[in-house]
């Protein structure tokens, strides 16, 4: 294992992406993919590629956020990632699952609604 990779602390670099995104920072959050990343969103049914489509994405959604958005729910590590649950850009409840590059760098996300039962 190389250096790069004991010091790598994915539940870290989601805690940054939360931030990224709370402060609409879409030039930090991109530096936290890899080039070749790609997202699946089951919310509004689309498949991307590449920082250029995952800023496309995320850049409106950055500039329009809710109040609350961004807040943290939970988050725990799985056995291929983190799983989190946070609050979408609407303040809805969204499930995002990360997936890492031996760089320590997202290369996959899948999100969708997170449907919570009493």
């Amino acid at each position: 294992m190389s250096l790069l990779q004991d010091e790598f602390d994915p539940l870290a670099v989601v805690g940054d992406w939360l931030d990224a995104c709370r402060w609409g920072e879409i030039d930090a959050l991109l530096s936290l993919y890899d080039e070749r990343a790609t997202m699946e969103c089951d919310c509004e049914h689309v498949s991307l590629s590449g920082r250029k489509w995952i800023a496309a994405y995320w850049a409106p959604k950055l500039e329009s956020k809710a109040v609350l958005a961004f807040s943290l729910n939970d988050m725990a590590l799985t056995a291929d990632g983190v799983r989190l649950d946070y609050k979408g850009d609407e303040g809805k409840s969204v499930r995002m699952n990360f997936r890492f590059g031996p760089s320590g760098k997202i290369l996959h996300t899948s999100c969708g609604p997170l449907f919570c039962t009493a």
